[in-house]
């Protein structure tokens, strides 16, 4: 009977060995494992991150994209050769556009105005406010000799001092070219023709009244 007890031990102490040694076996295998497989996690990491193409052509967001002129390959460019010299600019400037309706506060013109009636300030005797509207010069039509001054529409009230440099054409003054006027006369003339709309070109002295106005003549 010892004998035989004896025996189990043994194959018990050899089964307990052999199940001991498969167990760390096992452990080293899933520690392997999970060295590859973060491994292979650490290459997909940038995920989420800007990646650049490879050969570093890859742009930035938000800046603009540089491009290089290159000559195609078997033919060559040479400074003297007139197929590759660069046209001559037009010196000729583009005409300016014209107003085919009422123009907006960017497109008026800044110098110049439609008179339409001129009006006392009350308790003030060296100066009067002339009641104007800005505008832009229009398209000439096929029928007239120049083109219209296209006003806003909207009215608008600006000082000029009493003792401005004024000059007048027809039909104020029986000219074409401008004549010396003084401002009386031309509240005068105004007063007898309101909303006649006559284009003026002025002049703003520093203390923002008007001290120039000389009218523009129009066909």
């Amino acid at each position: 009977m010892k004998v035989k007890v004896n025996r189990l031990r043994s194959v018990a102490v050899v089964l307990a060995g052999v199940a001991l040694t498969a167990a760390l076996t096992g452990c080293q295998g899933g520690d392997d494992d999970s060295g590859k497989g973060s491994g292979s996690g650490g290459g997909g990491g940038s995920v989420g991150s800007s990646a650049t193409p490879a050969g570093g052509g890859g742009t930035a967001p938000g800046a603009s994209p540089s491009v290089s002129a290159s000559t195609p390959s078997g033919s060559k460019a040479s400074p003297s050769s007139p197929a590759s010299a660069a046209p001559a600019a037009d010196a000729t400037p583009s005409a300016a556009p014209c107003a085919d309706g009422p123009p907006t506060v960017e497109e008026v013109d800044p110098d110049e105005i439609a008179l339409f009636r001129i009006e006392e300030i009350d308790g003030i005797t060296d100066k009067v406010n002339l009641v104007l509207q800005h505008g832009a010069w229009g398209c000439p039509g096929k029928d007239t000799d120049g083109a219209p001054f296209v006003v806003t529409g909207e009215d608008s009230r600006w000082a000029m001092d009493q003792g401005a440099y004024v000059t007048a054409v027809t039909p104020i003054v029986e000219s074409t070219e401008n004549q010396r006027i003084g401002v009386q006369e031309l509240i005068d003339w105004v007063d007898a023709h309101p909303d006649s709309g006559l284009v003026f070109r002025y002049t703003v002295g520093e203390d923002g009244a008007i001290h120039r106005l000389e009218q523009v003549f129009t066909p």
